[in-house]
Parts: C-alpha cells; structure tokens; sequence
C-alpha cells in the first residue's frame, strides 16, 4: 500500500472498544501484509460515551453509540467503521454498508458479583446495577424480589462499582470480559437458556461506505459467514418489532450441520410478561425464521410493552 495513504479506522474510545479496533486492525494486516502499518484508529466520542449520568433508556433509542461515528464515515473522515453489532441500529444510514462481522464471540451475560456467585443465591431485595432492560426484565421475571438499578459506565467502570458496594451485583457480556482479558471477575457465566442475550450479542460489524469499493474489498476478506446468517436472523428478528433500548428484546440464533435453532423474545420492563417464539431451519433462511418468530410476537403484544412505532 501506498506508504502516504493511510486507512482510517473509527471506534469509541472505551478500553473495549479500542479492544475491537485493534483486533479489526490485526486481522486486516494478516490477511493484507500491505496494510501493516497503514491502518490508523481514529477514536470518536458517542452521546452514547458523553451521557453518564441518565439511564440509556432516557436519551433515546439505537444509535447512541454509533450516530457520531457514521457521520464521520459518511463525511470521508475516518474510511471504515468498528461497532459492537448490538449497539447498532436495524436501519443502517443509506450509504454505508455492512461489510464485515467477524466471528462471534461467548454470547452468554456474566453475574459479576463479590457477595454471591449467582443470580439465586442474591438474598431478597439484593441490588442489581444495569442499564439494559433486557437484562432487568430477565432477572425480574425470575427474581421479582431483587431491586434493579441503573448501573452505567465502560466495562472497568461498573467492576469498581460492583467492588465498591453501589450495587450487589451486575451483568456483563462475557465477550467483553473475553476480549479484555477479565474473566477472572466472572463470579459465573448464564447459560442462553436461563437468560437470553441482546439481538447480536458478542459480534463485531465492520461499516465502510457503500460506493468505496476498494475498503469494502479488504473488509470482505474478514467476514466470518456463520456469524453473518445468525446476526442476520437476529437482526430481522428486531426489525419487524421496531424495537429500542426502552423495549426488552433479546434474541439467539445457533447454527450446527447447517441448521438454525432460534429463540426470540419480548417482554415488559418489569419482567411480569414475556412473550418468546422459537424456529428451526436451514441456516440459508435466517431472515425468514427472524422475520416469522417476530411477526408471532408482533400479534400477541399489546400496549404495555412500548415497542417504538
């Protein structure tokens, strides 16, 4: 590559997702020795990053940790895009593209906690920090006696809070913990089956602009295909519930021999109601299993559950 041009690479600044930036930047200089050197992270502040002090839920729906980012893509200030896929939007800004997911990181949530090593054994009225309804429906809908409070902040941030007693306890991704090496703070993992994750859980998506043929190139080299077709079913699943971070949606497709196992579901804050649908197909229908188990859900709620129209 031309020592004078330089492949700009955008990301937030957490220690997570510089953590994504630089895994992005690696696999780009293995798969292209050209590129060494010449792939440079540009770090962009969020409203999603500038707003601490308020629940995610207040300030708006999908896109607080990526609106910043993809207007500097589409102003030609930074050429390619790193984001956690389950912070971005279902309608993705016209012009850019998806080019790449790398492949999926543990799914699972993690019970971070130094008075207990899971969600049961937390006695009655115990405070649980988190800012993701999905996660305080979940826990609520098991443990309707726990108290849950919005908890907010990078990923090190929230540990020194769940160290420093401002909650009893929290849930992580695993995937985050994973890629930061910070397992060892893990008090246990949650299986899918006791807690069903975001809509693309532990997967990296790669954004560029739709008519830069030459980045889109590089980054197709990085797309992991199995991690496309569940992220895909995952995705469609959200896009015909129209949902947001004031929805608790949370959904899990798995692939094994070609096979699709899905299980979306939806459900009310307070965890009192929670409606979920499952579908099983050919790996090759992702869209269409997402698009049919939320259709399913779609007739069945009714007004308590605040799907953004």
């Amino acid at each position: 590559m031309n020592t004078h041009t330089k492949l700009r690479l955008g990301t937030r600044g957490s220690p997570l997702a510089l953590a994504q930036a630089h895994e992005t930047q690696a696999r780009l200089e293995a798969a292209f020795p050209d590129l060494t050197g010449a792939v440079e992270i540009v770090v962009i502040k969020t409203t999603g990053d500038a707003v601490l002090d308020r629940p995610l839920a207040e300030i708006g729906g999908k896109g607080l940790f990526t609106k910043e980012i993809d207007e500097a893509l589409l102003g030609g200030s930074i050429d390619l895009a790193v984001h956690s896929m389950k912070d971005v939007p279902t309608l993705i800004p016209k012009g850019t593209m998806m080019a790449a997911l790398l492949p999926r990181e543990d799914v699972r949530d993690a019970f971070i906690s130094v008075k207990a090593t899971c969600l049961a054994d937390l006695p009655k009225g115990a405070v649980v920090g988190t800012a993701s309804l999905r996660r305080q429906a979940q826990i609520l809908a098991k443990r309707p006696d726990l108290v849950v409070r919005s908890l907010r902040g990078n990923v090190q941030t929230r540990l020194r809070k769940i160290a420093e007693g401002e909650a009893d306890a929290t849930l992580l991704a695993m995937a985050g913990l994973k890629r930061l090496g910070l397992e060892q703070h893990v008090a246990s993992a949650i299986e899918t089956s006791d807690l069903l994750p975001a809509v693309a859980q532990g997967a990296i998506g790669i954004a560029c602009r739709s008519d830069d043929f030459k980045t889109m190139t590089w980054l197709s080299a990085l797309n992991h295909p199995e991690t496309e077709q569940r992220v895909t079913a995952e995705r469609a699943f959200l896009t015909v519930l129209d949902g947001s971070c004031r929805t608790p949606i949370a959904a899990l497709a798995e692939i094994a021999g070609g096979q699709m196992r899905f299980k979306g579901l939806i459900a009310t804050p307070d965890g009192t109601r929670i409606l979920s649908a499952t579908r099983e197909g050919g790996a090759d229908e992702a869209a269409i299993m997402g698009e049919s188990a939320g259709r399913e859900l779609l007739v069945q709620i009714g007004p308590e559950f605040k799907v953004a129209q």
